[in-house]
C-alpha cells in the first residue's frame, strides 16, 4: 500500500475521516466537555494547519486512512471504519515508524485515550508496548485540555544512511 503526502483538496474527506473516527472510539470513553468540542469544523482546522505534516493511505480524493507526526510522536493515527482489518493501519503505522526513523528518532510515542482497548491492542501487534499512564494535553479551540492516556512506545530502527 502507498502512503503518500495529503493534498489539500482532500481536506474534506480527511476531516469526515477523522470527525467520525474520533466519535467512533473516544466520545463514549472521555468527558463530556472535550466531546462536545470535537465538532466537524474543528477537526477541519486541526487538519488544515497540519496539511504539511499529514500522511495519507489510498487513492487521491478517497484516503482510507491518515497518519500525523509532532516531533518524536506518532500524533494522529487515524483509518476509515469501511478499511479497518484491511492493513491499511499497518501500513501508516510502518509508514510513520520509518518517518520518524528517517528524522533521527530513536523511539517513537503516541498517546492512546484510556479506555480505547482496540487500539491498545493494535499498537502491541504492532511491537509497541505501553510505558505510563500520563496526563496528555489535547489541543482544542478553547486551549489545551488535560487527559489522562496511555503512553505507547517503540523503539526504531535506525534509518538506513
Amino acid at each position: 500500500m502507498d502512503i503518500r503526502p495529503a493534498e489539500a483538496s482532500e481536506l474534506d474527506a480527511l476531516t469526515t475521516l477523522w470527525h467520525d473516527g474520533w466519535q467512533d472510539a473516544h466520545a463514549a470513553i472521555v468527558p463530556a466537555e472535550l466531546a462536545l468540542q470535537r465538532t466537524l469544523d474543528s477537526f477541519r482546522r486541526r487538519l488544515t494547519a497540519a496539511l504539511a505534516d499529514l500522511r495519507v493511505a489510498g487513492p487521491l480524493g478517497a484516503p482510507l486512512g491518515f497518519h500525523q507526526l509532532k516531533g518524536d510522536e506518532l500524533y494522529q493515527l487515524y483509518v476509515a471504519a469501511a478499511a479497518r482489518g484491511t492493513g491499511v493501519a499497518a501500513a501508516l503505522i510502518r509508514d510513520a515508524e520509518a518517518q520518524l526513523a528517517a528524522r533521527g528518532y530513536a523511539t517513537a510515542w503516541l498517546a492512546c485515550a484510556i479506555g480505547n482497548h482496540r487500539a491498545a491492542r493494535f499498537y502491541e501487534k504492532q511491537g509497541w508496548h505501553k510505558a505510563a499512564t500520563v496526563i496528555g494535553q489535547l489541543a482544542t479551540d478553547a486551549g489545551p485540555f488535560e487527559l489522562e492516556v496511555w503512553r505507547f512506545e517503540k523503539p526504531l530502527d535506525p534509518a538506513p544512511r
